[in-house]
């Protein structure tokens, strides 16, 4: 996997400024240059399905028979989906049983797989890149969910875009993570745990805990909101150790340009290409008429934390996962993460965004005014 993924890293490069003479250049690249080439043919496949949704069962049959006996490839499931009812009753999927299981926080697929495959609506995109918390294999997402802002490929024709994307030179879109790291204040009471579930305990002189670390990379948004509370949200936003302002309101959701068309678009923030290097700040219903959305740089690290005459706790959760209550002493500290999602595309980066916000979100989308025949004069 790692070898394909240098190709990958190659193609993203960022070109620098050039002077010529007293003039400065900037070259931009063409998003649609970004391209993925194997060094080899890819051996191991990922195949992310939809938990719960027994439409999916027959795509799901189909496509894995396809890769282990028409492209001889090794197939990875992940074990809760081989343990479904419905397929472990069903003696039709008996062939399924030589796929080979994961499970989820226990086994690492870091260098096992070569692409992913997901069947499903966009949470099975966001769930394959929780699984990866360094470099992420290519992701190609078929459509079988509800919206399908994130998943270009209609199964209808699966074989040759497989076929495709193992044969290389297909487009793809490198969409940015962000990293996460949530720092908590030991409190009396709290057990001493080790290691687990990413939580790391932070060991001072004296053997004592005092600080639990903690890491995401988020592929849509992280949201501080306040949770249970009747009361104001009230967080102090810090940038690059400056503070900036104090949100007081329902939250704060800081979002990547992939996950700009989601819960920060429902907030009233501007949808950006996923190309584009920046972190998105948006406000949730906060107590201000000039509160706006804004947009800072990638590299910037931006530090949460309660304001310290806050009235309550605020919970965050990462692309709408490992919700957890955040405390006064508490700190969660957001930047660009170095290992983006590599995302196939059906035509190209630009092609493929516009067309889900058209069929998606139906952007821009109004009948169109009658045309008016020009009068002629009395």
């Amino acid at each position: 996997m790692r070898d394909a993924m240098r190709i990958i890293q190659y193609v993203a490069n960022i070109s620098a400024p050039i002077r010529n003479g007293p003039s400065w250049k900037w070259h931009i690249q063409d998003p649609a240059s970004q391209k993925l080439t194997w060094n080899k043919p890819p051996r191991s496949i990922l195949v992310i399905k939809k938990i719960q949704d027994d439409r999916l069962l027959q795509p799901f049959k189909e496509l894995c028979i396809f890769l282990m006996e028409v492209k001889e490839m090794i197939v990875y499931v992940e074990k809760k989906v081989l343990e479904d009812p419905t397929i472990a009753n069903d003696e039709s999927f008996g062939q399924l049983k030589k796929l080979c299981t994961f499970r989820e926080g226990f086994d690492d697929l870091s260098d096992r797989i070569d692409f992913i495959i997901c069947l499903g609506g966009d949470g099975t995109l966001l769930y394959a890149s929780s699984l990866f918390q360094d470099s992420v294999p290519p992701v190609m997402a078929f459509h079988l969910g509800s919206l399908g802002f994130l998943t270009p490929f209609n199964f209808d024709t699966y074989q040759s875009q497989v076929t495709q994307v193992i044969e290389g030179n297909v487009a793809i879109t490198l969409r940015s993570r962000l990293k996460v790291k949530v720092t908590k204040e030991n409190r009396p009471g709290h057990p001493r745990a080790v290691e687990e579930n990413g939580l790391i305990d932070t060991r001072c002189g004296d053997g004592l805990l005092r600080k639990r670390t903690s890491h995401y990379q988020v592929l849509n948004e992280v949201v501080v909101d306040r949770g249970p509370s009747s009361y104001l949200s009230n967080v102090d936003l810090f940038l690059d150790g400056r503070l900036i302002t104090t949100v007081q309101g329902d939250g704060v959701i800081v979002s990547t340009p992939t996950g700009s068309t989601a819960y920060a678009a429902a907030a009233g923030a501007s949808m950006i290409h996923p190309n584009v290097p920046a972190i998105m700040i948006t406000p949730i219903c906060p107590h201000s008429l000039s509160f706006r959305p804004i947009v800072v740089p990638a590299g910037v690290e931006l530090q949460i934390m309660l304001s310290p005459d806050a009235r309550n706790t605020a919970w965050v959760s990462f692309d709408g996962r490992k919700r957890q209550e955040i405390c006064h002493g508490d700190s969660i500290s957001i930047t660009t993460s170095c290992y983006p999602v590599p995302s196939i595309c059906f035509r190209d980066p630009v092609n493929d965004w516009f067309e889900s916000l058209a069929e998606c979100l139906h952007w821009n989308v109004r009948k169109k005014q009658s045309y008016l025949p020009d009068m002629e004069d009395d």
